[in-house]
């Protein structure tokens, strides 16, 4: 039997459309995760100069000058404020005056590759000479480039992403999705933390705190996934998917810090899943946590919103309670 012409034509036109679409969806992913790790520098980068006023002046002065923009510089008084300033996450480094010349205090927790970057940058403020670093705040000694925590706080958002998928696409009723989202993120924070700090070694503060953290971020991942899902069908899980992952993961800075990506992407991570759930779970690993409260007001907002739509969504009917006949299409059912 011969296959019409028109749907061969139709075959080939979809061919074309389909690689054509995906090229297209290519040369937007490239970029959106290669450029801002290409154009990682300091923007506006917080930090402190501290020491007597005019030594501190002058210092200032010199660091915004070596960098236009780089920096946001405050000055301090000495350098046990500077030290409260890295501890509280106020700032990412401290350049402390005093008798012996300038010292470098830096937060590695933070953001090792800022530390690193900075260390370097020192150099210029003191003729060529090395300048004293001081780890107020040091990361991990497992981990002390920072790369085993970024590399293993990807897993913690697409086990939350297939969660919130999984719950709202094979779960039909609202209140087992709810439960179920509740549930995850329940286990999902200690699990999580039972890797990356017991066995892993790559937080080391307190264990509820960085539980709750890991399950909030949990939470509002799943939650965000299962809600668009719920609101919108399959299609709305797709896009939380591409919201928490596609964009929010290039965009989040857990390997580096928000301020060395280009703006105002740097910022808009922050208000995103992924973004904030790094930022909040390094503060409570390191910071006691300090510094953390705009990542968990973005991380309740999402999962607040999420719960919510996954209550006002419909109930989906369980494929085995349809009857057969209304399953199959029209024209296969028999009068």
């Amino acid at each position: 039997m011969s296959v019409p012409a028109h749907r061969i034509r139709s075959s080939w036109l979809l061919a074309a459309l389909l690689a054509t679409l995906v090229a297209a969806v290519q040369a937007l992913l490239v970029p959106l995760f290669a450029a801002p790790a290409a154009h990682l520098a300091p923007r506006d980068l917080p930090v402190a100069v501290a020491g007597p006023a005019p030594v501190a002046t002058e210092l200032a002065g010199r660091l915004a000058a070596a960098r236009p923009g780089a920096f946001e510089v405050t000055t301090l008084p000495d350098g046990g404020a500077a030290d409260r300033a890295l501890r509280d996450r106020q700032v990412y480094a401290a350049f402390v005056a005093g008798p012996d010349g300038i010292a470098l205090h830096t937060a590695p927790a933070a953001s090792p590759t800022v530390a690193a970057l900075l260390t370097e940058a020192s150099a210029q403020l003191s003729a060529g000479r090395p300048v004293p670093v001081v780890q107020v705040v040091p990361a991990d000694p497992d981990d002390p480039r920072g790369a085993g925590f970024a590399a293993g706080f990807l897993p913690l958002a697409l086990t939350s992403l297939l969660a919130g998928a999984l719950l709202v696409l094979l779960v039909a009723r609202r209140g087992a999705r709810l439960l179920g989202l509740i549930g995850y993120a329940v286990l999902a924070g200690p699990v999580g933390v039972a890797v990356l700090h017991g066995w892993l070694g790559v937080l080391n503060g307190d264990l509820w705190r960085e539980a709750g953290a890991a399950g909030l971020f949990a939470l509002a991942v799943a939650s965000t996934v299962a809600g668009l899902g719920a609101l919108l069908g399959a299609p709305g899980a797709g896009l939380g998917a591409l919201l928490v992952f596609l964009v929010g993961n290039p965009l989040s800075a857990v390997a580096a810090a928000p301020e060395l990506l280009p703006q105002p992407w740097g910022t808009v991570g922050q208000y995103l899943p992924v973004g904030a759930g790094g930022t909040l779970l390094r503060s409570a690993a390191f910071f006691d946590g300090a510094g953390a409260s705009r990542a968990l007001a973005v991380l309740a907002g999402y999962a607040t919103l999420g719960l919510l739509l996954v209550l006002v969504g419909r109930n989906r009917p369980a494929a085995s309670t349809v009857p057969a006949a209304e399953r199959r299409p029209a024209a296969e059912v028999t009068v």
